[in-house]
């Protein structure tokens, strides 16, 4: 029996810890993470759950009921009480993206789940189908995308219509050096950097070649789609919600990231002005 209710609870914060994963991995602020960990857990009548989530890890305790046999001396009698035993787990958070279906897909199981409309065997099942699907778009639409998000920005930012051609391509250029980049070393700041530095390049290249205008409004427009909006705007409703160690560590990360497209751009600028 004892080993019966730890085996069901253990699943049952399994379900909890991988919806929190996914989350977490896909761009939730932490807060969010928790609260629907706190949710599913009360669904699936796990007593007195427990969820701290940071940017690089989530801890999930829970109690459980072990039985105890306590023996009396000098009387053969054998009585059973229940003891509050607590279960933790905790998982390491290494990569992170930007996956906005992802977790609305898990937000609608935990709201599935919470009206008791679906199973928690149908909804492990169902996570764990989500966390091997890809759900980016094809590398190509990302590419045309991130250029011709460049070209609108030039524009927002009050740049001429002559210059939406080289904001695009510079943009395109280098967002595809970031994929890249991401792809084969893995560290985030290089990635940036490269990318930075490829824009501002391409910028420099086609206003010497007499394609474009305004060397500031193409390398503005075409830096946008590299910068951390979402860290930034996760970061501040973090500190909001009371979460200061995930929003000064998502605020640091916005920093570094600011920073490599900075330092990018402003080789550019040393070497050839």
């Amino acid at each position: 029996m004892e080993d019966n209710q730890k085996s069901n609870l253990i699943k049952k914060m399994e379900v909890c810890l991988l919806a929190g994963e996914i989350m977490l991995k896909s761009g939730a602020e932490t807060y969010r993470v928790e609260d629907t960990m706190d949710r599913m857990a009360r669904a699936l009548e796990i007593e007195q759950p427990q969820s701290f989530a940071t940017p690089t890890a989530i801890i999930f305790s829970a109690h459980g009921e072990t039985k105890t046999e306590t023996r009396l001396i000098r009387i053969i009698h054998r009585t059973t009480d229940l003891e509050k035993k607590t279960e933790t787990r905790l998982i390491r958070i290494i990569n992170r993206t930007t996956d906005l279906e992802k977790i609305a897909r898990v937000n609608h199981l935990s709201r599935s789940l919470s009206e008791k409309k679906i199973t928690a065997e149908e909804v492990f099942h169902q996570l764990k189908e989500l966390q091997k699907t890809d759900m980016f778009y094809p590398v190509w639409l990302q590419l045309f995308c991130a250029a011709l998000s460049s070209g609108c920005f030039l524009i927002m930012f009050g740049g001429v219509w002559s210059d939406f051609i080289p904001a695009f391509l510079s943009g395109g250029i280098g967002f595809y050096i970031f994929l890249l980049m991401n792809r084969f070393v893995g560290i985030k700041f290089f990635s940036e950097f490269s990318a930075s530095l490829s824009i501002g390049f391409c910028a420099y290249v086609f206003v010497k070649m007499g394609t474009g205008i305004d060397l500031d409004k193409i390398i503005i427009g075409s830096v946008m789609p590299l910068v951390p909006g979402l860290l930034i705007t996760n970061a501040i409703r973090d500190l909001i919600a009371g979460h200061l160690v995930a929003g000064i560590s998502k605020g640091a990360e916005a920093f570094f990231t600011a920073f490599a497209i900075g330092s990018g751009i402003a080789c550019i600028v040393l070497i050839f002005f």
